[in-house]
Protein backbone atom coordinates (compact mmCIF):
# COMPACT_ATOMS: atom_id res chain seq x y z
CA UNK A 1 0.00 0.00 0.00
CA UNK A 2 1.28 3.49 -0.80
CA UNK A 3 1.40 6.46 1.22
CA UNK A 4 0.22 8.68 -1.29
CA UNK A 5 -2.93 10.22 -1.61
CA UNK A 6 -4.61 11.22 -4.80
CA UNK A 7 -6.15 14.40 -4.58
CA UNK A 8 -8.92 15.78 -7.38
CA UNK A 9 -9.65 19.53 -7.32
CA UNK A 10 -12.98 19.93 -9.76
CA UNK A 11 -13.44 23.48 -11.04
CA UNK A 12 -15.49 25.68 -13.92
CA UNK A 13 -12.25 26.38 -15.62
CA UNK A 14 -9.85 23.86 -14.75
CA UNK A 15 -9.35 20.27 -13.21
CA UNK A 16 -6.57 19.24 -11.19
CA UNK A 17 -4.93 16.22 -9.79
CA UNK A 18 -2.13 15.74 -7.56
CA UNK A 19 0.03 12.60 -5.59
CA UNK A 20 0.28 14.08 -1.74
CA UNK A 21 2.54 12.58 0.67
CA UNK A 22 1.40 12.34 4.04
CA UNK A 23 2.98 15.93 5.25
CA UNK A 24 0.39 17.14 2.66
CA UNK A 25 3.73 17.70 -0.46
CA UNK A 26 1.79 17.88 -3.43
CA UNK A 27 4.94 16.08 -5.16
CA UNK A 28 3.19 15.86 -8.46
CA UNK A 29 0.04 17.33 -10.57
CA UNK A 30 -1.35 17.51 -13.76
CA UNK A 31 -4.01 20.35 -14.91
CA UNK A 32 -6.17 20.66 -17.80
CA UNK A 33 -8.83 23.12 -18.67
CA UNK A 34 -12.23 22.53 -18.30
CA UNK A 35 -14.26 21.92 -21.37
CA UNK A 36 -17.00 24.47 -21.67
CA UNK A 37 -20.29 23.42 -22.50
CA UNK A 38 -19.36 19.85 -22.41
CA UNK A 39 -21.33 17.03 -21.54
CA UNK A 40 -21.26 14.21 -18.83
CA UNK A 41 -19.36 12.13 -20.71
CA UNK A 42 -17.22 14.53 -21.92
CA UNK A 43 -16.04 16.14 -18.65
CA UNK A 44 -15.60 12.48 -16.69
CA UNK A 45 -13.15 11.57 -20.22
CA UNK A 46 -11.24 14.59 -19.44
CA UNK A 47 -10.76 13.89 -16.15
CA UNK A 48 -9.93 10.23 -16.69
CA UNK A 49 -7.25 11.29 -19.36
CA UNK A 50 -5.58 13.98 -16.33
CA UNK A 51 -5.50 10.76 -13.89
CA UNK A 52 -3.82 8.99 -17.07
CA UNK A 53 -0.87 11.54 -17.30
CA UNK A 54 -0.48 11.57 -13.91
CA UNK A 55 0.51 8.12 -14.05
CA UNK A 56 -1.33 6.89 -10.69
CA UNK A 57 0.13 4.41 -8.42
CA UNK A 58 -1.40 0.90 -8.29
CA UNK A 59 -1.87 1.42 -4.77
CA UNK A 60 -2.85 4.51 -2.84
CA UNK A 61 -3.57 5.73 0.82
CA UNK A 62 -6.89 6.87 -0.58
CA UNK A 63 -8.65 9.38 -3.21
CA UNK A 64 -10.10 12.85 -2.09
CA UNK A 65 -11.74 15.20 -4.22
CA UNK A 66 -12.94 18.67 -4.24
CA UNK A 67 -15.59 19.83 -6.48
CA UNK A 68 -18.35 22.74 -6.64
CA UNK A 69 -21.79 22.41 -5.46
CA UNK A 70 -23.92 21.84 -5.34
CA UNK A 71 -23.67 18.18 -4.11
CA UNK A 72 -25.88 15.61 -2.34
CA UNK A 73 -23.15 15.07 0.42
CA UNK A 74 -21.65 12.65 1.59
CA UNK A 75 -22.84 10.39 -1.98
CA UNK A 76 -20.94 12.74 -4.16
CA UNK A 77 -23.53 13.44 -6.58
CA UNK A 78 -22.30 16.55 -8.00
CA UNK A 79 -24.60 19.42 -10.05
CA UNK A 80 -22.08 22.29 -10.10
CA UNK A 81 -23.45 25.28 -11.11
CA UNK A 82 -20.66 26.27 -13.87
CA UNK A 83 -21.05 23.26 -15.39
CA UNK A 84 -24.27 22.22 -16.79
CA UNK A 85 -23.15 18.46 -17.71
CA UNK A 86 -22.96 17.29 -14.54
CA UNK A 87 -26.10 17.23 -13.19
CA UNK A 88 -26.27 14.88 -10.11
CA UNK A 89 -23.51 12.96 -11.67
CA UNK A 90 -21.87 10.44 -9.61
CA UNK A 91 -18.16 10.94 -9.14
CA UNK A 92 -17.76 9.92 -5.61
CA UNK A 93 -19.14 6.33 -6.85
CA UNK A 94 -17.34 6.87 -10.57
CA UNK A 95 -14.03 7.63 -9.11
CA UNK A 96 -14.76 4.40 -6.24
CA UNK A 97 -14.99 2.61 -9.36
CA UNK A 98 -11.76 3.69 -10.55
CA UNK A 99 -9.91 2.98 -7.47
CA UNK A 100 -11.38 0.31 -5.60
CA UNK A 101 -10.46 -1.05 -1.93
CA UNK A 102 -9.63 2.47 -0.81
CA UNK A 103 -11.02 5.19 1.20
CA UNK A 104 -12.64 8.27 -1.54
CA UNK A 105 -14.19 10.97 0.28
CA UNK A 106 -15.49 14.10 -1.52
CA UNK A 107 -16.68 17.27 -0.12
CA UNK A 108 -17.43 21.12 -1.83
CA UNK A 109 -14.25 22.69 -3.12
CA UNK A 110 -14.71 26.04 -0.74
CA UNK A 111 -14.50 23.85 2.40
CA UNK A 112 -11.74 21.95 1.33
CA UNK A 113 -9.80 24.91 0.79
CA UNK A 114 -10.66 25.81 4.37
CA UNK A 115 -9.11 22.17 4.94
CA UNK A 116 -6.37 23.28 3.51
CA UNK A 117 -5.50 26.43 5.89
CA UNK A 118 -6.15 24.93 9.42
CA UNK A 119 -3.97 21.32 7.92
CA UNK A 120 -1.29 23.34 6.49
CA UNK A 121 -1.46 27.00 6.43
CA UNK A 122 -2.22 30.11 8.36
CA UNK A 123 -5.12 28.37 10.19
CA UNK A 124 -2.57 25.68 11.62
CA UNK A 125 -3.22 24.60 15.64
CA UNK A 126 -6.41 27.01 15.52
CA UNK A 127 -9.39 25.51 17.51
CA UNK A 128 -11.81 27.45 16.02
CA UNK A 129 -11.48 28.91 12.62
CA UNK A 130 -14.03 30.17 9.56
CA UNK A 131 -11.67 29.22 6.36
CA UNK A 132 -13.02 32.15 3.56
CA UNK A 133 -12.91 32.03 -0.20
CA UNK A 134 -13.61 35.26 -1.87
CA UNK A 135 -13.88 35.76 -5.69
CA UNK A 136 -16.22 35.00 -8.11
CA UNK A 137 -18.20 33.17 -5.38
CA UNK A 138 -18.12 33.62 -1.40
CA UNK A 139 -18.24 30.04 0.04
CA UNK A 140 -15.99 28.83 3.54
CA UNK A 141 -15.86 26.16 6.14
CA UNK A 142 -16.18 26.06 9.36
CA UNK A 143 -13.45 24.38 11.98
CA UNK A 144 -14.99 23.93 15.70
CA UNK A 145 -13.13 22.20 18.29
CA UNK A 146 -10.34 21.73 15.71
CA UNK A 147 -12.92 19.41 13.53
CA UNK A 148 -14.49 20.61 10.36
CA UNK A 149 -18.15 21.23 11.08
CA UNK A 150 -20.03 19.27 8.01
CA UNK A 151 -23.84 20.47 8.98
CA UNK A 152 -26.64 18.76 8.00
CA UNK A 153 -26.07 18.30 4.57
CA UNK A 154 -22.06 19.30 4.31
CA UNK A 155 -22.99 22.55 3.82
CA UNK A 156 -22.09 24.25 6.99
CA UNK A 157 -19.83 27.58 6.96
CA UNK A 158 -21.31 28.55 3.75
CA UNK A 159 -21.01 32.35 4.85
CA UNK A 160 -21.81 33.34 1.34
CA UNK A 161 -25.51 33.37 2.21
CA UNK A 162 -24.98 34.87 5.26
CA UNK A 163 -27.32 38.60 4.95
CA UNK A 164 -25.89 41.11 5.20
CA UNK A 165 -28.24 43.73 3.51
CA UNK A 166 -32.04 42.75 3.98
CA UNK A 167 -32.73 45.34 0.86
CA UNK A 168 -29.29 44.81 -0.97
CA UNK A 169 -29.17 43.48 -4.21
CA UNK A 170 -30.54 39.98 -5.54
CA UNK A 171 -28.61 36.80 -4.78
CA UNK A 172 -28.48 33.96 -7.35
CA UNK A 173 -29.72 31.37 -4.60
CA UNK A 174 -32.86 34.01 -5.03
CA UNK A 175 -32.71 35.95 -1.92
CA UNK A 176 -31.70 39.76 -1.36
CA UNK A 177 -28.52 40.86 -0.01
CA UNK A 178 -26.35 38.12 0.85
CA UNK A 179 -22.76 38.55 1.14
CA UNK A 180 -21.72 36.70 -2.28
CA UNK A 181 -24.24 39.22 -4.12
CA UNK A 182 -22.36 41.79 -2.53
CA UNK A 183 -18.91 41.14 -2.27
CA UNK A 184 -18.12 38.74 -5.58
CA UNK A 185 -16.19 40.39 -7.48
CA UNK A 186 -18.24 40.26 -10.77
CA UNK A 187 -21.17 41.31 -8.46
CA UNK A 188 -18.33 44.15 -7.34
CA UNK A 189 -17.93 45.54 -10.69
CA UNK A 190 -21.22 45.60 -11.91
CA UNK A 191 -22.20 48.02 -8.62
CA UNK A 192 -19.15 49.89 -9.51
CA UNK A 193 -20.25 50.12 -13.50
CA UNK A 194 -23.54 51.40 -11.64
CA UNK A 195 -22.23 54.16 -9.82
CA UNK A 196 -20.45 55.38 -12.88
CA UNK A 197 -17.10 53.97 -12.59
CA UNK A 198 -14.73 54.05 -16.17
CA UNK A 199 -12.08 51.32 -16.31
CA UNK A 200 -8.84 52.23 -16.29
CA UNK A 201 -5.82 51.16 -17.72
CA UNK A 202 -3.96 51.01 -14.46
CA UNK A 203 -3.79 46.77 -14.32
CA UNK A 204 -2.08 44.60 -16.85
CA UNK A 205 -2.61 40.79 -16.82
CA UNK A 206 -1.53 39.01 -13.70
CA UNK A 207 -0.79 41.74 -12.09
CA UNK A 208 -2.80 42.22 -8.89
CA UNK A 209 -4.28 38.77 -8.77
CA UNK A 210 -0.93 36.49 -9.59
CA UNK A 211 -0.82 33.14 -7.52
CA UNK A 212 -3.51 33.98 -5.77
CA UNK A 213 -4.02 31.60 -2.24
CA UNK A 214 -7.48 29.60 -1.77
CA UNK A 215 -8.98 30.73 -5.18
CA UNK A 216 -11.64 27.72 -5.92
CA UNK A 217 -12.13 29.26 -9.58
CA UNK A 218 -8.38 29.95 -10.66
CA UNK A 219 -7.28 28.54 -13.75
CA UNK A 220 -3.96 27.41 -15.44
CA UNK A 221 -0.82 29.30 -13.57
CA UNK A 222 -0.66 32.56 -14.16
CA UNK A 223 -4.32 33.29 -14.74
CA UNK A 224 -5.50 32.31 -11.71
CA UNK A 225 -8.59 34.50 -11.40
CA UNK A 226 -10.27 35.12 -14.60
CA UNK A 227 -13.05 37.56 -15.52
CA UNK A 228 -14.41 38.14 -18.99
CA UNK A 229 -14.13 41.80 -20.60
CA UNK A 230 -12.28 44.80 -18.94
CA UNK A 231 -15.07 45.81 -16.36
CA UNK A 232 -13.28 43.16 -13.83
CA UNK A 233 -12.85 42.96 -9.93
CA UNK A 234 -9.14 42.72 -10.83
CA UNK A 235 -9.19 46.48 -12.88
CA UNK A 236 -11.52 47.68 -10.04
CA UNK A 237 -8.59 46.99 -7.21
CA UNK A 238 -6.05 48.58 -9.48
CA UNK A 239 -7.72 51.29 -9.88
CA UNK A 240 -8.86 51.40 -6.09
CA UNK A 241 -4.97 51.45 -5.66
CA UNK A 242 -4.29 54.38 -7.32
CA UNK A 243 -7.18 56.58 -6.16
CA UNK A 244 -10.51 55.99 -8.23
CA UNK A 245 -12.84 57.62 -5.51
CA UNK A 246 -15.72 55.17 -7.50
CA UNK A 247 -13.36 52.22 -7.09
CA UNK A 248 -12.24 52.83 -3.11
CA UNK A 249 -15.93 53.43 -2.42
CA UNK A 250 -16.84 49.53 -4.04
CA UNK A 251 -14.06 47.85 -2.31
CA UNK A 252 -15.13 49.62 0.96
CA UNK A 253 -18.72 48.51 0.27
CA UNK A 254 -16.93 44.78 -0.19
CA UNK A 255 -14.84 45.16 2.95
CA UNK A 256 -17.65 46.35 4.80
CA UNK A 257 -19.83 43.76 3.56
CA UNK A 258 -17.18 40.71 4.84
CA UNK A 259 -16.70 42.48 7.94
CA UNK A 260 -19.90 42.33 9.32
CA UNK A 261 -20.70 39.17 8.12
CA UNK A 262 -17.50 37.59 9.97
CA UNK A 263 -18.73 39.58 13.19
CA UNK A 264 -21.86 36.92 12.78
CA UNK A 265 -20.18 34.15 12.41
CA UNK A 266 -17.36 35.31 15.31
CA UNK A 267 -20.86 35.98 17.38
CA UNK A 268 -21.99 32.60 17.18
CA UNK A 269 -19.59 30.63 16.85
CA UNK A 270 -17.02 31.97 19.25
CA UNK A 271 -14.24 32.06 16.55
CA UNK A 272 -9.94 32.81 17.20
CA UNK A 273 -9.45 33.05 13.35
CA UNK A 274 -10.61 33.84 9.94
CA UNK A 275 -8.38 33.16 6.85
CA UNK A 276 -9.70 35.21 3.66
CA UNK A 277 -8.22 33.78 0.68
CA UNK A 278 -9.49 33.74 -3.40
CA UNK A 279 -8.72 36.36 -6.21
CA UNK A 280 -10.11 39.75 -4.41
CA UNK A 281 -8.70 38.93 -1.46
CA UNK A 282 -5.38 40.02 -3.26
CA UNK A 283 -6.48 43.81 -2.91
CA UNK A 284 -4.97 43.75 0.28
CA UNK A 285 -5.41 47.33 2.90
CA UNK A 286 -8.05 48.29 0.25
CA UNK A 287 -10.34 45.46 1.43
CA UNK A 288 -9.02 44.61 5.15
CA UNK A 289 -9.14 47.41 6.06
CA UNK A 290 -12.73 48.11 5.72
CA UNK A 291 -13.23 45.16 6.56
CA UNK A 292 -11.77 45.20 9.92
CA UNK A 293 -13.60 48.50 10.88
CA UNK A 294 -16.77 46.85 10.55
CA UNK A 295 -15.91 43.80 12.02
CA UNK A 296 -14.95 45.55 15.01
CA UNK A 297 -17.67 47.67 15.05
CA UNK A 298 -20.27 44.32 15.54
CA UNK A 299 -17.72 41.81 17.86
CA UNK A 300 -18.75 44.52 20.47
CA UNK A 301 -18.37 41.22 23.38
CA UNK A 302 -15.22 40.70 25.33
CA UNK A 303 -14.83 36.78 23.71
CA UNK A 304 -15.85 38.06 20.12
CA UNK A 305 -13.01 41.24 19.98
CA UNK A 306 -9.98 38.32 20.08
CA UNK A 307 -10.94 37.28 16.31
CA UNK A 308 -7.78 37.69 14.13
CA UNK A 309 -8.54 37.74 9.71
CA UNK A 310 -5.54 36.80 8.18
CA UNK A 311 -5.11 36.37 4.53
CA UNK A 312 -4.83 32.52 3.30
CA UNK A 313 -1.62 31.52 3.26
CA UNK A 314 -1.33 28.57 0.29
CA UNK A 315 -0.84 28.97 -3.01
CA UNK A 316 -2.30 27.50 -6.11
CA UNK A 317 -2.04 23.72 -4.74
CA UNK A 318 -4.47 24.80 -1.69
CA UNK A 319 -7.55 22.63 -3.16
CA UNK A 320 -5.40 19.42 -4.17
CA UNK A 321 -4.01 19.57 -0.36
CA UNK A 322 -7.50 20.06 1.36
CA UNK A 323 -8.91 17.50 -0.85
CA UNK A 324 -6.11 15.39 0.41
CA UNK A 325 -6.56 15.67 3.92
CA UNK A 326 -9.93 14.54 4.21
CA UNK A 327 -8.07 11.08 3.53
CA UNK A 328 -4.81 11.55 5.65
CA UNK A 329 -6.06 13.26 8.05
CA UNK A 330 -9.51 12.53 8.29
CA UNK A 331 -9.89 11.73 12.13
CA UNK A 332 -10.43 15.62 12.35
CA UNK A 333 -12.06 16.44 8.31
CA UNK A 334 -14.48 13.12 7.64
CA UNK A 335 -16.94 12.27 9.66
CA UNK A 336 -16.64 8.87 11.30
CA UNK A 337 -18.97 6.24 9.18
CA UNK A 338 -19.25 8.19 6.16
Amino acid sequence: MSDLTLAVDIGGTKFAAGLVEPDGQVVAAERVATPQGADAETLWGTLTALLDRLDVPAALAGVGIGCGGPMTWPEGEVSPLNMGGWRGFPLRARLAARFPGVPVRIHNDAICLAVAEHWRGAGRGSAAMLGMVVSTGVGGGLILGGRLIDGGTGNAGHIGHVVVDPEGPPCGCGGNGCLEAIARGPGLAAWALAQGWSPGDAVTEGDLYRDAPGDPHRDAPGELYREEGTATARRLAADAAAGDPIALAAMARAGRALGIAIASAVNLCDLDLVTVGGGLSQAGDLLFRPLEEALREHTRMGFAGRVRVVPAALGQDAGLVGAAALVIAGGDYWSPGL
